[in-house]
C-alpha cells in the first residue's frame, strides 16, 4: 500500500456488505502504516447448501504456528487444510452451481435486455460512490444508509499478490493471472495508474487468497502491513461468517479522502468463478467504488447476483469516478450535476 510511513494515526473506515448479495457500507476507528481505512465486505446468501457453523473452530495447532503460515513462512502447498475448509469448499461449490442453474453470475457484460440510459448511469453512480450503507455501532456493522464523500486513490495503484500455505501453486498461478489481467482493465476503465507491483516493497494493494485457518491467523500479518490497526479491524477480517465471501480494506491519511493503501482478502476455498467474482467485486470496490444500489443494471454492484464481472456499465462508473472534473471530498451535491455531464458525454451516440 502506498503511504508508508509508520506512525500510528486515528484510522477511518468505510465498510461495505450486504447479505444476499455483493454491497457497500461506511464505518471508522483505529491507526497505522496506511492512515485511516475503508473495510468493504462482499456477502451471498448460503441458502443452497447443507448447513454449516456460520464461524468455524480454532485452527488446530499451536497459535505460533498458524500465525507463520498464516504470514506466508510456509512454502505454498505444504499446510493442510481443515475439515472445515474442506466443507466450506464444497459448500460453496454448491452455491456457485445454484447460482448459475438460476442463470445468476452472468459474465456477459449486459446486452440487449438490460439497456441503460445516462440518467441511470449517473443515478447509479451518485448511489454507489456517495453513499454508504452501514455504519460501525463500535461493536458490529448497523444498516444506516447515509450520504458518504467521493473517494478514490491520487497515486499510482500498485498490486501484489500473496497466497495461504495451503492453496495450491497451479492455483495460485491462476490467480496471479487473474489479479494481473483485471489491473489493467481497470486501468484502462479508470484511466488512472494501475499495474502489478514490481516488489512487494512497491506494493500499495494487497490481494490475500486465503482458506480459513490462514484467515483466523491473519492478526499478525494485518498488523505488520498496519501498524496499530484498530482491533476491530482485525476482527472483521477474522470472523467472516460462512455468507462473507471477500472483503477488502483500503486506506486514507487522517482528514483526506483519498486512498494511499488497500487489502482484499478473497477466501481460498472458493470455485473458479466465485473466486473471479471476488477479484472483480473487491479490486473495484478498492478504487472508490463502496455502495450497492438495487437499481444498478447490468452491474456487479447490486444485490442480486446476476453479474459476476465488471460490466461496460461499471467500467463507465469507474471512469466517472477518476474523471479530473471530479476530486475526492466532494459531497453528492457538489459532485451530482457533474456526474451527470459526464455520464451525458460518455453515453452520446459515437462515444
Amino acid at each position: 500500500m502506498v503511504g508508508r510511513a509508520r506512525t500510528r494515526l486515528p484510522e477511518r473506515r468505510d465498510v461495505r456488505g450486504t447479505t444476499g448479495g455483493r454491497g457497500a457500507l461506511g464505518i471508522g476507528g483505529g491507526g497505522g502504516r496506511f492512515p485511516g481505512a475503508a473495510l468493504g465486505l462482499v456477502l451471498l446468501a448460503g441458502c443452497m447448501a447443507a448447513p454449516l457453523p456460520e464461524t468455524a473452530p480454532a485452527p488446530a495447532g499451536p497459535p505460533d504456528a498458524a500465525a507463520e503460515a498464516a504470514a506466508g513462512a510456509v512454502p505454498p502447498a505444504t499446510a493442510p487444510r481443515s475439515d472445515y475448509s474442506l466443507a466450506l469448499s464444497q459448500y460453496y461449490q454448491r452455491l456457485q452451481n445454484g447460482l448459475l442453474a438460476q442463470g445468476m453470475l452472468r459474465g456477459d457484460g449486459g446486452s440487449a435486455d438490460t439497456p441503460f440510459t445516462d440518467a441511470m448511469l449517473a443515478r447509479d453512480f451518485v448511489r454507489i460512490a456517495l453513499f454508504d450503507e452501514y455504519a460501525d455501532s463500535g461493536s458490529a456493522l448497523v444498516p444506516d444508509m447515509r450520504l458518504a464523500r467521493l473517494r478514490r486513490w491520487e497515486v499510482p495503484v500498485r498490486m501484489e499478490v500473496r497466497f495461504g500455505p495451503s492453496i495450491d501453486p497451479a492455483q495460485a498461478e491462476r490467480d496471479r493471472a487473474s489479479v494481473a489481467a483485471y489491473a489493467g482493465r481497470l486501468a484502462g476503465a479508470t484511466r488512472h495508474d494501475i499495474a502489478m507491483a514490481g516488489s512487494a516493497e512497491a506494493a500499495n494493494f494487497h490481494v490475500l487468497f486465503l482458506n480459513e485457518d490462514e484467515r483466523l491467523a491473519i492478526a499478525p500479518q494485518l498488523r505488520e502491513l498496519v501498524p496499530g490497526i484498530a482491533d476491530h479491524s482485525v476482527r472483521a477480517v477474522q470472523n467472516l461468517p460462512r455468507s462473507t465471501l471477500c472483503v477488502v480494506v483500503a486506506f486514507s491519511a487522517p482528514g483526506s479522502d483519498a486512498y494511499t493503501g488497500a487489502i482484499a482478502v478473497i477466501r481460498g476455498e472458493h470455485p473458479d468463478l466465485l473466486r473471479l467474482s471476488c477479484i472483480h467485486e473487491e479490486l473495484a470496490q478498492g478504487l472508490g467504488l463502496a455502495n450497492d444500489h438495487p437499481l444498478a443494471r447490468p452491474s456487479i454492484f447490486n444485490d442480486d447476483q446476476e453479474f459476476a464481472l465488471l460490466t461496460g456499465h461499471d467500467e463507465l462508473l469507474l471512469r466517472i469516478l477518476y474523471d479530473a472534473r471530479l476530486h475526492p471530498g466532494m459531497n453528492a451535491a457538489e459532485a451530482a450535476p457533474v456526474v451527470r455531464a459526464i455520464a451525458t458525454e460518455l453515453m452520446a451516440p459515437g462515444v
